[in-house]
């Protein structure tokens, strides 16, 4: 039975009384009932021929912008984790350097045991034991004891001694072998998310193509660059992020070629003699706080909550920075971004 909803009103013509009514087969019931939900998914939807209009130049900006900001905070963890990982790689180079001299001690050792142990087998022990059974006095057997617990006890001392070496090799390759464990562990999940970083990459880079063409978004320096010169190691790495502008973004990169963001204040600081950390939340904890206010050329910009981005201020109310995957390094207003905090290096 068809559902109260679906069922048409009655329209009696002038004639109803005089023509009777044909019942309506059940196909037509049917049909009916097709159409009109048909036509109450046309009020809900629009209509099916509509044409949807494809989205603007600036939503699909504020779309890329938007999942960019997603994707640099796996990219700077992956800079943490690159950096802690070969630092952690030094550490296992370092114990293994300790280990060396070690090891060939316990094998000289192993070799000295298992040459006590032929000699006793060949000459020293089997002469004892045989000696001992031929005695034909007690005094003899006494002083052939004597020369049996001798050498037992210098095999003894020398056992221990191996075993001591061994242990002592085993505790300190323990650890060791734990890290270069992890560290290939570390290294495979890197190249898995280098995959995946890649791959959105190349995703977001077409969408910005389908955009632009091959051309770019827009004036790379819109203002002097810096807008004030502030002298001393400031000053060489602000001149150093100024001259940058026009490089390519890749994600990962220190110089000279190209640069992500915290690739840049990590390249730009170095040229002034100060080493940063390749990632924008480990360059905020070795910065020194600075307010707004005292804000000069040469200061790290810190965007996000969770400080996935990092810019350089160059004066004027300017920062330089790597934004992303296939835009130059290029210069911002400086509260283009959720501003976190600013930093100035030591």
């Amino acid at each position: 039975m068809a559902h109260p909803a679906l069922r048409r009103p009655s329209r009696r013509s002038a004639h109803a009384d005089r023509i009777p009514a044909t019942p309506r087969p059940r196909w037509s019931r049917f049909t009916t009932a097709l159409a009109a939900l048909a036509g109450a998914a046309i009020v809900l939807t629009g209509a099916p021929t509509a044409a949807h209009a494809d989205p603007s130049i600036a939503e699909i900006e504020r779309q890329i912008d938007q999942d960019w900001n997603k994707l640099e905070p796996l990219i700077e963890r992956h800079n943490a984790t690159r950096q802690d990982l070969a630092l952690k790689r030094r550490q296992a180079d370092a114990v293994a350097k300790q280990i060396g001299p070690l090891q060939r001690r316990v094998d000289e050792a192993m070799d000295k045991v298992s040459g006590l142990a032929v000699e006793a087998y060949k000459s020293e022990n089997l002469s004892g034991v045989n000696a001992l059974l031929g005695s034909r006095s007690p005094g003899q057997m006494m002083g052939q004891l004597e020369l049996l617990d001798q050498f037992a006890e210098r095999q003894q001392r020398d056992i221990r001694a191996v075993i001591d070496l061994r242990d002592e090799l085993d505790a300190k390759k323990k650890p060791l072998d734990e890290m270069v464990t992890q560290l290939a562990r570390t290294e495979a999940q890197l190249a898995a998310k280098r995959k995946q970083i890649n791959a959105e990459i190349d995703r977001l880079q077409k969408l910005r193509l389908k955009v632009y063409g091959t051309g770019g978004g827009g004036a790379l320096r819109p203002a002097p660059c810096p807008a004030a010169y502030p002298g001393g190691g400031a000053g060489v790495a602000v001149k150093f992020a100024c001259a940058q502008i026009g490089k390519p973004y890749v994600w990962g990169a220190e110089g000279p070629n190209s640069y992500d963001c915290s690739g840049l204040m990590l390249a730009a600081w170095a040229k002034a003699g100060v080493s940063l950390p390749h990632n924008a939340a480990q360059q905020r904890s070795v910065t020194a706080r600075v307010s707004r206010a005292d804000l000069r050329p040469g200061d790290l910009v810190f965007y996000y909550a969770d400080l996935h981005h990092v810019g350089m201020y160059v004066g004027g109310g300017w920062v330089v920075h790597a934004s992303q995957a296939g835009q130059p390094v290029k210069m911002k207003r400086v509260d283009d971004g959720q501003i976190h905090s600013y930093g100035r290096p030591d």
